[in-house]
């Protein structure tokens, strides 16, 4: 049987989600953000020197130079990349959290739905009972 997406998102546990949502966003934050450390390095990496604009010097000092930039340049995106990937990891840990949760929801609401048709069983009789009386 089917679940509709209105008796699915009744079954997640909201009280969790938002518990945990701020330390996701702020791991997000953070990705989209550097640190002033960072920027510095960045913009004093991707500048070149005065003097070199003034005198561009030999081809392999210009060279150089490039291999520094993009060397930083690959140290950013691995920084990047490690804080995506323990972002990525925060996230799945809370969706395993949430389909445990949505399981026992299911196995509680089976229950629930046993427990009523018993219930109900035992109100017919005990009102043929009274009737009979």
């Amino acid at each position: 049987m089917a679940i509709s997406w209105v008796t699915a998102l009744k079954l997640v546990p909201w009280g969790d989600v938002i518990q945990a949502a701020p330390s996701v966003l702020k791991a997000a934050k953070g990705l989209m953000k550097k640190s002033p450390e960072e920027e510095a390095a960045y913009i004093h990496a991707t500048t070149p020197a005065p003097n070199a604009q003034a005198l561009p010097g030999s081809a392999g000092e210009l060279a150089l130079q490039q291999v520094a930039q993009l060397e930083a340049r690959i140290q950013q995106l691995e920084n990047a990349q490690r804080a995506s990937a323990l972002v990525l990891e925060k996230m799945a840990e809370q969706q395993a959290q949430i389909v445990k949760t949505v399981g026992l929801l299911r196995t509680g609401a089976t229950r629930l739905a046993w427990a009523c048709g018993i219930l109900s069983v035992l109100v017919v009789g005990l009102l043929i009972a009274v009737i009979r009386m």
